[in-house]
């Protein structure tokens, strides 16, 4: 992912870390004794994260969900701790440890609006989407552009049974998505160099694919914010920055969506963003890629191992406009 240059998981209760050392962590690791336990603070606070914050989330008791079998892994689920502190979310800062700043997102109550082109217009809340939607689990790869990867138990249903339940009219080519939009908790969004809000965007016929998903949970629980709650998108055959976290408007189209990455650098990042070994970001090569937590580098496949769902999407595969 292009970053601008600055200017200028189950521990028993009792093992928990207080909560005024917790939210003092910062000045704790700022003295000698911070220096010689801050390793085990650290990783307290990372079990935190993993289980989410301390608010009850209303979805909870959905999951976990039954797995579709359907979608298998080649390679080890990456541990819970380490896919919930390991994050891009820019909206929160540009490092990669963030997970404990989105907790500041209001996730209640969270409504997404579908129109444009469609014969049902409706803003439908989060919980009354997720009672009414076929909830199952998927295991997915999935592929940073920055080559980095995990491999992830999504929990949420089909995108293409939200399509369905929209009634696209004809003129529908395109799915246009925008995220939250809200500076006071995320300040990230106050930087102007960024277009906020986050927008993605995908074909219509990319958006009914089997593949397509909106993930609301992940390791058998509701979605934790760092990871996009409530409600994100999981494509595992393009590149991690075309699945959108925290979605509150899907609009159906008939141009072609600029997403936020392409707006700031449209010879980096395209709207496609399929993973492909073979074309190379213009800084980086993208044949292999770190297994997050791991520490081991394998070998990166075209459409991220996914080309019998998807490959026939996409008419040229030697076109690069498919591969960034």
């Amino acid at each position: 992912m292009w970053i601008r240059k600055t200017r200028g998981w189950e521990m028993k209760e009792s093992l928990a870390t207080p909560e005024s050392v917790f939210r003092n962590r910062r000045r704790f690791l700022a003295g000698a004794a911070g220096a010689m336990f801050a390793p085990a603070l650290l990783a307290c606070e990372k079990k935190a994260a993993a289980e989410g914050d301390a608010t009850p989330d209303p979805s909870a008791g959905l999951y976990p969900v039954k797995r579709n079998p359907k979608y298998t892994l080649d390679r080890d689920l990456t541990a819970e701790a380490d896919a919930t502190t390991y994050n891009n979310y820019y909206e929160f800062g540009t490092s990669k440890d963030i997970y404990d700043a989105a907790q500041a997102l209001p996730i209640r109550p969270w409504t997404i609006t579908i129109d444009g082109l469609v014969a049902k217009p409706q803003t439908i809340d989060i919980d009354a989407l997720l009672k009414a939607m076929p909830l199952e689990e998927r295991l997915y790869r999935h592929r940073c552009v920055e080559a980095w990867s995990m491999a992830v138990p999504w929990s949420g249903f089909p995108l293409s049974a939200l399509v369905k339940m929209a009634e696209p009219q004809s003129g529908a080519k395109f799915l246009r998505f925008e995220t939250f939009m809200n500076a006071d908790v995320a300040p990230g969004q106050s930087d102007p160099l960024y277009p906020w809000p986050y927008i993605e965007g995908l074909t219509l016929a990319e958006a009914t694919n089997d593949l397509a998903f909106v993930a609301t949970g992940i390791y058998g629980k509701a979605m934790p914010k760092q990871n996009g709650a409530p409600f994100r998108l999981a494509l595992p055959w393009k590149y991690g920055f075309k699945s959108a976290k925290a979605i509150q408007r899907i609009t159906f189209t008939d141009e072609q969506p600029v997403g936020l990455w392409q707006a700031l650098q449209s010879s980096e990042y395209g709207f496609y963003a399929n993973v492909n070994p073979a074309f190379a970001h213009p800084r980086w090569s993208q044949e292999s890629e770190r297994v997050l937590g791991s520490g081991e580098r394998v070998p990166t496949k075209i459409f991220n191992g996914y080309g019998e769902f998807v490959a026939s999407l996409y008419p040229d595969l030697n076109d690069r406009n498919y591969f960034y």
